[in-house]
């Protein structure tokens, strides 16, 4: 158990504003209590929250653990003129190259990450179609070991053979009868329709859901008319993967009318990915039709949730119909995916103390316009996952940080390696 003293708790959904000790219970289902009585709070750790805020900690809609490790690297070897030959030339040849130990640095140094702002559960995205069996065990573990919260994927392709595809759906079959977590596809176009259908199976017989990229670059949507004289949701929509509460359908940037009215008329969600769409130069997102489903992710930019909320809202001034409440909305969303649809992992003793020292007054009214420009991970004070306390004062509790990005450093100069090959 953990008390936190002399704080102020913002409700995540109210924004209610309450002084007061909160105990803070351990594990999946922990709850918070208030008003305490001083014996059921006897052996707790305290925590001094004086000055500070005290609110439900972040979660990340859609993450690529495998991205941790390509900060810095060379330039590709052909220069790409396009979204398809961005994925092609980098991330295409980035995932080929990953092995084991690889992915382990990575989900490690990501998971690091997200708890230092705040971020205690992650949606993820995997591929590593050369390092495929077991990939998703590696990264649950890593997280695990950090004390992140997680559901995973592994993004099945057709693009590196038949073979691959169905590796990738064994590796997704057999974790999903021990955790929870998705299945995974890359994107229309690199999905042939026995693959397509496979995946489906897959998610109807375990009862979860598909996380698949949608029109994130024009020519998802040009192949598909191409290749099967359909738009990419009217595609998905008649293979099923519409009618799962739990599939995540990644930028759905461009989207026509009547492919927005599927979207809106079915219970799949939308995750936003603003960073992402301006650095691949893909487009803005637009909301109009798509419904109320709408989380935010960092499609593996980062692990800031807070910034990702920031980008949302200023990029979106010209191309959207967002303002403060809305924003405030879609980064809160992804609590309402997990819940509706029984995840563990981020229960009301998930918290974050925010030790940010406002210079103007800070209430429910007015905490949207703290909340896009003044609150900052910087502010992350301590993190609380499951109950537990996973960073206290900025620093991570749980596992030696210094050890793990020192051999952090040691693979991603090996991947590089790998990838001028």
């Amino acid at each position: 158990m953990i008390l936190l003293k002399n704080g102020t708790y913002i409700d995540w959904k109210s924004l209610e504003f309450r002084s007061g000790e909160i105990l803070v219970d351990e594990g999946p289902d922990g709850k918070l209590s208030f008003n305490i009585d001083p014996e059921k709070a006897r052996g707790a750790v305290v925590i001094d929250c004086k000055g500070k805020f005290i609110t439900k900690s972040f979660a990340c809609g859609h993450h690529h653990v495998y991205s941790a490790l390509a900060r810095g690297m060379g330039a590709p070897k052909k220069n790409p003129e396009n979204f398809n030959e961005i994925l092609q030339y980098i991330w295409w040849t980035f995932d080929k190259a990953l092995d084991l130990e690889m992915i382990r640095s990575s989900a490690l140094v990501t998971a690091m990450a997200c708890a230092k702002n705040g971020v205690t559960f992650a949606i993820d995205h995997h591929a590593s179609p050369f390092a495929l069996e077991g990939s998703l065990e590696t990264i649950a573990r890593a997280f695990d070991e950090v004390g992140v919260g997680h559901l995973l994927c592994y993004e099945i392709s057709d693009r590196d053979g038949m073979e691959i595809a169905i590796k990738g759906l064994s590796e997704s079959g057999a974790y999903l009868t021990g955790r929870q977590g998705l299945v995974g596809l890359h994107a229309s176009f690199t999905v042939g329709n026995s693959t397509l259908k496979q995946a489906v199976d897959l998610a109807s017989k375990t009862n979860s859901g598909i996380h698949i990229h949608v029109a994130e670059g024009q020519s998802d949507e040009d192949h598909c008319i191409e290749n099967y004289g359909t738009r990419v949701i009217e595609r998905l929509a008649d293979a099923g993967v519409l009618q799962f509460p739990k599939t995540i359908l990644g930028h759905c940037l461009h989207l026509d009318d009547h492919e927005r009215g599927l979207v809106e008329g079915s219970p799949a969600w939308v995750v936003q990915n603003m960073e992402s769409n301006m650095n691949n130069s893909v487009g803005f997102f637009n909301s109009r039709g798509l419904g109320q489903h709408i989380m935010l992710g960092t499609d593996g930019m980062h692990s800031d949730m807070l910034r990702s909320a920031k980008a949302a809202f200023f990029a979106g001034h010209n191309y959207d119909l967002i303002d403060y409440s809305e924003t405030y909305r879609r980064f809160r969303n992804v609590h309402n995916y997990l819940d509706s649809n029984d995840f563990e992992g981020d229960s009301e003793n998930n918290l974050v103390v925010l030790d940010y020292d406002t210079p103007t007054p800070l209430t429910s009214s007015n905490f949207p316009g703290h909340f896009l420009f003044g609150i900052e991970a910087r502010h992350v004070s301590h993190v609380i996952s499951n109950g537990r306390l996973i960073v206290e004062n900025g620093k991570i509790n749980t596992v030696n940080e210094a050890d793990i990005l020192a051999e952090s450093r040691i693979q991603a100069a090996r991947l590089w390696e790998r990838m001028q090959k």
